[in-house]
């Protein structure tokens, strides 16, 4: 049986029924909840739509744009909420196990995207030896865009707050706003093959359909037009 990514999520959550403080895993319990009652769904991002240019910051130097990344083909693009998320350090690893060696093979570039600064964000690159790019969403202007964006509500503010640090002191970007998990394969001419978006932070995509959308972009690839 192949490895799940939402089974490792699954296994999280259980740990923390097991040994959190009852107050501490509801304000968890009732964020998460808030966020599935409240998403817009129709302002995510969806197939069919096409993603204007765009430059990311590489946490290790330099920029990575929409036609670097898109040059050859689709390109793969998964965003997270920042270095420190326990549930992006599970999902991160797993698609570098379970995503990144088929994309590797198939000459696909992965993108995990934060609007954390380079300078925190970093971390989770090091940490698990990620081979593929880790890059800062300057001011969540991608994730702007796409309409994957959300704030922390009131409690969690506070929780957060009680923790040692507000979400935008930890991300450095002195704002609440974060991404909600999402994957988005673009083909070589910007346009959205497949697009995921969860509001639940402890549920993900899976990397077999990553693997699908993209296999079915390189069997439709054209060359990319001149934009």
């Amino acid at each position: 049986m192949s490895e799940s990514l939402n089974k490792l999520l699954a296994d999280l959550h259980a740990e923390r029924v097991a040994n959190w403080a009852p107050e501490k895993l509801q304000v968890n319990i009732d964020q998460r909840r808030h966020l599935l009652e409240t998403a817009d769904h129709k302002a995510f991002v969806k197939a069919g739509d096409r993603i204007e240019p765009f430059e990311l910051l590489d946490v290790e130097g330099g920029t990575l744009s929409r036609e670097q990344l898109i040059t050859n083909g689709p390109a793969v693009l998964i965003f997270f909420r920042f270095e420190g998320c326990p549930a992006c350090n599970i999902a991160l690893p797993y698609y570098h196990r379970r995503l990144f060696p088929t994309l590797k093979e198939l000459g696909v570039p992965l993108v995990a995207i934060s609007p954390q600064v380079p300078e925190k964000l970093i971390g989770i690159k090091q940490r698990h030896q990620l081979e593929f790019h880790v890059a800062t969403d300057k001011d969540n202007a991608l994730g702007r865009r796409l309409g994957i964006l959300y704030s922390f509500d009131e409690a969690s503010r506070a929780a957060s707050t009680q923790r040692g640090g507000g979400i935008g002191e930890i991300t450095g970007t002195g704002t609440w706003e974060l991404p909600q998990p999402t994957v988005v394969v673009i083909d070589g001419n910007g346009l959205v093959t497949f697009a995921e978006v969860s509001p639940d932070w402890l549920v993900r995509t899976e990397a077999g359909p990553i693997i699908a959308a993209v296999k079915a972009a390189l069997a439709n690839h054209a060359l990319p037009i001149a934009i």
